[in-house]
């Protein structure tokens, strides 16, 4: 028998923005560290990513998000139960994908950009993307492609 569909599905919280200002070259999966009150805000939706970047470092062997904030979940009350909204969260990788993000960081407009936040058998996931930033022309280029298949996409549903 099938299982039931919850009431609440999980949230998928997209950068938008990411996509639009960055060439996206490779992706990666990676988990994020965070506190009882940061998990409940994520899963109401109160979370912002377009800001946020990753910093990777190989001594120790760490990834960072930084500048991503995720707003305060008002039940959990005041004082040390309550998180920063803009702290700097840990991300969970393997060694080697931090040492290959380090290196690929090191050469110039290469950053690593948040994707996309979601759950995963009730753990959150990150996905994360190595980026090199777009010049003005490419974002025209990319609206006007956008649209040109909006347009095809329009009349060929008027043809149907």
């Amino acid at each position: 028998m099938a299982k039931p569909k919850p009431d609440n599905p999980e949230p998928e919280i997209l950068n938008r923005r990411a996509r639009h200002d960055y060439h996206i070259a490779e992706t990666f999966e990676v988990g994020i560290a965070l506190r009882g009150s940061e998990v409940k805000s994520v899963r109401k939706g109160e979370i912002s990513l377009a800001e946020g970047y990753i910093i990777a470092r190989t001594e120790p062997y760490r990834l960072d998000l930084v500048d991503v904030h995720i707003g305060e979940y008002k039940p959990a009350g005041t004082g040390r139960s309550q998180h920063a909204p803009t702290r700097a969260r840990t991300l969970l990788a393997h060694r080697r994908e931090i040492k290959k993000l380090e290196i690929a960081t090191q050469s110039k407009g290469t950053t690593i950009v948040p994707l996309k936040l979601y759950f995963k058998n009730g753990f959150a996931k990150l996905l994360i993307g190595l980026a090199t930033g777009k010049k003005e022309f490419d974002k025209r280029q990319s609206i006007q492609k956008r649209e040109t298949q909006r347009d095809i996409n329009r009349a060929m549903s008027r043809r149907r």
